[in-house]
């Protein structure tokens, strides 16, 4: 399902434990680490599609997290047309995402990556708030920087830890 401008709509997670870490997963057979997100299905809310994919995901439910917030827009970002499907050429520019911000109220034994048939990672870690956005794949990483400047208010994260070139607020 595209929007007419040829955005998927799609929701990201970043999921925080106690300490303010954020969960980091490593995408199956690739060196490249992201946040777990996923696509919107047709009449679902982001709301909705956000519990499916980090059920689907990371096998936790809704019982395991709390929401802290979310974004107040679609954040877009464009995928280069090497990485667009053929049946998609011409139509598709790339995702609009909803982020939302998670507390784990669960424990770290709660995480299971294969919790459905086609896993998304095959290793994860807890991560400081700042993530290291080099290792998320080069067309992602704006989207990353605003969703995190957006929401670490809800954490009272220290926005002087930010990294110097992360410091861009969200247009």
């Amino acid at each position: 399902m595209l929007d007419r401008d040829g955005y998927r709509p799609n929701v990201g997670i970043i999921l925080a434990n106690g300490r303010n870490e954020v969960f980091w997963g490593k995408r199956v057979n690739q060196h490249a680490w992201q946040f777990p997100q996923g696509g919107i299905n047709n009449g679902e809310t982001p709301e909705r599609a956000m519990y499916r994919e980090l059920d689907e995901e990371i096998g936790l439910k809704a019982d395991h997290v709390r929401i802290l917030g979310r974004t107040r827009h679609w954040l877009r970002y464009e995928v280069p047309e090497k990485w667009v499907r053929r049946d998609w050429r011409g139509t598709y520019r790339g995702q609009k995402q909803i982020w939302y911000l998670l507390r784990m109220v669960g424990r770290d034994c709660d995480v299971k990556l294969r919790a459905s048939d086609k896993p998304e990672f095959d290793a994860w870690r807890w991560h400081d708030y700042w993530v290291p956005l080099e290792a998320v794949i080069e067309f992602k990483r704006q989207v990353y920087r605003q969703a995190l400047a957006e929401l670490h208010r809800y954490l009272g994260v220290d926005r002087r830890r930010q990294p110097r070139h992360e410091a861009a607020e969200p247009r």
